[in-house]
């Protein structure tokens, strides 16, 4: 099963790349860029395997660049937040 299969799953793998970076000393604008560009890859060549990721992904396309950078900044603080919940 992919990461991609399950929002949750992805999720959770997202905040276990984040909190790797966090302890490799990798500052926020750092993290929020990488989230950017992975953002728009998934976005260009993945098709939504759920319904979670079909809304990120229409929101991603129909985005100007600074929306798709709050939006990859968003996901990030998404999965911080549920690390400290």
């Amino acid at each position: 099963m992919s990461v991609l299969d399950n929002f949750d799953s992805w999720k959770a793998f997202l905040a276990d790349r984040l909190q790797q970076a966090e302890s490799q000393g990798m500052g926020q604008k750092t993290i929020s860029n990488m989230a950017y560009e992975v953002g728009d890859y998934l976005a260009s060549n993945t098709s939504a395997k759920n319904s979670e990721e079909a809304v990120l992904q229409e929101i991603w396309n129909a985005g100007s660049d600074e929306e798709r950078h709050a939006l990859a900044s968003a996901m990030v603080k998404l999965v911080q937040n549920q690390g400290n919940s």
